[in-house]
Order: structure tokens, then sequence, then C-alpha cells
């Protein structure tokens, strides 16, 4: 059928109600999001966004209600889509925004794809990612990994992708989202080495839209985390540490879910790879340690200092 792109929606949005089919690529996705209230009575008051891109560049999509459950999970980062009877909305201002892999690629931040389950009822389609053909000038996923050699000379709230042997993982806590609120953040620590430092990344996990992963980082894993922020300590504390948190677009993934993954790819990864196969396993478990309560960032060693 008749396609068009991005950047033809962005300049003629407004004249038209109904568009033609769109064929983009997905290449950053939201945690998903609830905003049920108990005085509205919605069914699946469910939001996620991602970032999705074609030969012209980049824009916002958004899954609402209960298209979320329904196609969450199988809209992968890279994966393919053919959407039609989407509309377009102006963009909602106060969203985050991830880092893009490619900072050459146009983003078109005015407007957004809106999906719904009616008015009009999107039709989504996923094309296999074996039916995908080059003429179509769908972009590839890119990353921006970094080694731990590298984390130090990096500004605050920078954003990465990172890999490493997980060495340390801490018991599940939570902290609430706001003072005196009911709503908690569930998150843990973890520690990752990649071979290029004696110290390991630390890395602060938040639960993502992903609890079959969260639930089971173990020692001995493969981690990768995309979409990290860097949190650099900005006093003139000496012993000051720089650590990693999630953003709102972070994805994890472990042992057993990294097969067809965009980032297999990325050669920072085949590093790590090449490095853990001349590792002894047996030395790197006596290293590892799994559980109990992780005071970070650390107090001061005196209560003069603290």
């Amino acid at each position: 059928s008749k396609l068009t792109n991005l950047g033809h929606l962005e300049m003629m949005w407004r004249s038209r109600v109904r568009f033609h089919p769109l064929l983009v690529r997905i290449l950053h996705k939201s945690r998903l999001r609830y905003y049920g209230k108990p005085e509205k009575k919605m069914d699946m008051p469910y939001q996620a966004y991602f970032e999705v891109a074609d030969g012209s560049g980049m824009m916002s999509m958004v899954l609402w209600n209960s298209l979320c459950p329904e196609w969450y999970h199988s809209m992968k980062v890279g994966t393919v889509l053919l959407l039609d009877k989407y509309t377009i909305k102006t963009s909602y201002p106060f969203k985050t925004h991830p880092t893009p892999g490619d900072s050459q690629m146009k983003r078109f931040a005015t407007i957004e794809i809106s999906l719904n389950v009616r008015d009009p009822p999107t039709e989504i389609s996923i094309i296999p990612e074996e039916m995908v053909k080059p003429e179509w000038g769908l972009p590839e996923v890119k990353y921006r990994f970094i080694t731990r050699s590298e984390l130090d000379d990096l500004p605050n709230n920078h954003s990465c992708d990172v890999i490493g042997l997980v060495t340390f993982v801490g018991r599940a806590e939570r902290a609430r989202k706001r003072e005196h609120s009911e709503d908690f953040w569930l998150y843990r620590w973890a520690h990752a080495i990649d071979g290029t430092s004696d110290q390991p990344f630390i890395l602060e996990l938040f639960a993502t839209s992903q609890p079959d992963v969260f639930e089971h980082i173990h020692p001995m894993t493969y981690l990768v985390c995309t979409q990290m922020r860097v949190i650099q300590d900005l006093t003139e504390n000496p012993s000051r540490t720089v650590y990693l948190t999630t953003s709102n677009e972070s994805q994890i993934f472990i042992t057993g879910w990294h097969k067809g993954q965009p980032y297999t790819k990325d050669a920072k990864v085949k590093n790590f790879i090449q490095w853990m196969k001349s590792q002894s396993e047996a030395d790197q478990i006596k290293k590892t340690i799994i559980g109990g309560y992780y005071p970070f960032p650390r107090p001061p060693d005196s209560f003069l200092k603290y």
C-alpha cells in the first residue's frame, strides 16, 4: 500500500484526518506506566511510549490502555512495525527523552503517534526481521556502550549502555516515591565487572517493566543495561564514587535473554565476550556475593565529616 514517513507527517498533520500507513523501527522503549485513580473508572489505565524511526528521523509513539497488555511485550527494541489508522497529537511536553545512539538522527519533537483501541482502532502489524528489506531504509538500532575504565571521566547525567559480569547483587529494597506516599519504587544494587578496571560498575537498578529479568539477576550472569544515567557526586568529597542508575527508558538483559538482541553486534559487547573467554569461572565465583544490606553512597568515616 502507499506509505508515508515521519518527516512528511510532521509537515502535513494539521491538514489531514486520515494518514497513510507507516513503516518504522522501535529504537527505544519506556517502562509501562499505570495512571489509574480510584475516582476514575477506567478498565486498563496503562500507557507506554516508544521512540520509533524511519529514514527521515525519529518520533515518539504512545501505546494506550488495553493495547498495552496486548502489545507491550512483543514490541521490543529493534522490532519493525507497520501501523495504520493511528492518530497524531501534539507532544506531551513533560515526557522524558532517551539519548539516541545516533546523534545525527533528526528528532520530530512537536508531535507524537497515538495508538488507541478505538476512535479509530489502530491496526498494528509486526514485520519479522527476516522479511525486512534494505530498500525500506529503516535505521539500525545504535548503542552508546562504555567500559568501566571510561566511566570516571563522564559528566553527571550522561547517558550510556553497559555490559558486565555480575559479581554482587543486593536484596530488593523499597523507597517511597514521595514523602508520606503509599507508592514505592523497587530497586536493588548490583556490581558488574568488564576487565577494563579494578573497580566494578556500581548499578542502581530500579524495577522496570521486566519483572522476570529483575528478579533473576544473579552473580556470574552477563548483564546488559541500556540507557543508564551517570551519577557523579559533585561535592568535594575525595572518596566520591560514580555509579549508574536506570532511566525511564532503561532495558535490562541477563544470560538467556541476549540472543537476537541488536546490541550483540556492538564492538564493545564483542570485546567483553572475548575477555570473558579468557577468564577462569572458578576464580570469578570466589569473588561473588549475593544479598545483604548495601549502604550506598557510603556515609563518611567520622561524625565530624558527617
